[in-house]
């Protein structure tokens, strides 16, 4: 398709040729022990590559390969397709070792991880066409902000669109967006619209101060068709009960939608802050600082705070955990109940990440001005962190707005629930 203008320049993105996934044997024996084993044993090689995935401002090719080898992205995928169909802590098992040696990797793969379980409530249609084609996983970003325009045509819809926040879109081979619905009998509504992502123009606008290596690249397309099998709505999906997912007898696929991206997400927040932990640990026992006669491991206020900073990181990993399971539970809820605990997970989130933002400002405060140099992993870690946490779902004064709402009998104030 042609646009009409190239300003900003392209990203230089890497749709995937395909042909590399595992073969029928090899995910026969993939199991989620398995797979732990197999991204712990990656991890130092993304440690390594952090700095050179900051100076791409995207994901390191070789890390990414190495992720599809490791059959990482068949996490959501249904069994019926050949996936796992993790449990919500074995997700957290496998990809917080890579979060915790980079963070913007991290942070990338598990969204499209995640972004299985999404397309999981597309018509099955659709997930035959994927999942049991071509694509027995599919890379793809889940973009919403802000949402395109769908006008309805024959067969389905044309799309135009601008959409921010592309996580996962270097490389990806499918895009899923969302769009008001015009043409169609009463209000606009909003759809996910699937389309290929090399129908797609990305932008090169991604230049943040942290979670450089991300690659969230903006998204553009122009009044292109996408066909009605490959539209859900929007609301469905958020409340667990997107068509295509009815079939499926695991609970995991009737969760809502929010609390677990919101999980996700926390998934690198705690990544960060551990990395951050354990480059201040290492530094506490050589760094004398100007003036000091011992090093740093020697004082008991030094020791206090990495004592203390390790409490606040493994309490916020809890929660995660915990809102993980609860809202697999929540699942089983509907309407107003379902509404409330969505609320109330989403609260928890935010509080589990402002712990990791404060446990890491608690150690940059005695880390020393050398920590703050470039190369060193600990200044990465605070720049990903004040990034991250400033991810609309991480809001802490709306979440715990929306949840006091909800409490004393009040509806959402917010279409973000």
């Amino acid at each position: 398709m042609s646009f009409d203008s190239i300003d900003p320049p392209l990203a230089d993105r890497r749709i995937p040729a395909g042909g590399d996934y595992l073969s029928a044997e090899a995910l026969a024996e993939l199991t989620p022990d398995l797979l732990v084993q197999r991204i712990k044993d990656l991890a130092p090689a993304i440690s390594a590559a952090a700095g050179e995935a900051e100076r791409l401002r995207r994901p390191v090719d070789s890390i990414w390969n190495a992720l599809r080898a490791a059959g990482y992205f068949y996490q959501f995928v249904p069994k019926a397709f050949g996936g796992l169909e993790i449990t919500t802590d074995q997700f957290i098992d496998i990809s917080l070792p890579i979060a915790e040696a980079c963070p913007s990797t991290g942070w990338a793969a598990s969204f499209c991880a995640e972004h299985n379980w999404f397309l999981a409530h597309f018509p099955q249609e659709t997930q035959q066409a994927l999942f049991g084609g071509d694509h027995p996983y599919v890379i793809a970003p889940v973009v919403s902000a802000p949402p395109g325009q769908a006008m309805r045509v024959p067969g389905g819809y044309k799309v135009t669109a601008h959409w921010k926040w592309g996580t996962g879109v270097m490389h990806a081979d499918w895009i899923v967006g969302s769009a008001l619905a015009t043409g169609d009998e009463g209000p606009p509504r909003l759809l996910s619209c699937l389309l290929p992502a090399g129908d797609a123009r990305v932008l090169d606008t991604w230049r943040v101060a942290g979670m450089v290596g991300t690659g969230s690249n903006d998204i553009v397309v122009q009044d292109l068709f996408v066909p009605e099998a490959r539209t859900a709505r929007f609301d469905l999906i958020a409340s667990g009960r997107g068509p295509g997912s009815r079939g499926y007898a695991n609970p995991i696929y009737d969760m809502p939608m929010l609390p677990f991206l919101a999980m996700t997400a926390a998934i690198s927040a705690v990544g960060a802050a551990r990395c951050a932990l354990a480059a201040y640990r290492e530094r506490l026992a050589g760094h004398v600082r100007m003036g000091g006669l011992s090093s740093q491991g020697d004082k008991p206020a030094a020791q206090m705070r990495l004592g203390r900073a390790s409490t606040m990181i493994d309490t916020a990993e809890a929660i995660i955990r915990q809102v993980g399971r609860d809202n697999v539970a929540a699942g089983a809820l509907e309407g107003a109940e379902q509404i409330a605990e969505r609320l109330r997970t989403r609260a928890q989130v935010a509080y589990a990440v402002s712990i990791c933002r404060e446990a890491v400002a608690l150690m940059a405060e005695s880390a020393g001005s050398s920590a703050q140099m470039l190369d060193q992993p600990f200044q990465r870690s605070v720049r990903d962190l004040n990034v991250l946490s400033s991810h609309v779902v991480f809001d802490v004064d709306t979440a715990n707005e929306l949840h006091g709402r909800s409490l004393v009998g009040l509806p959402p104030n917010s279409m973000l629930i």
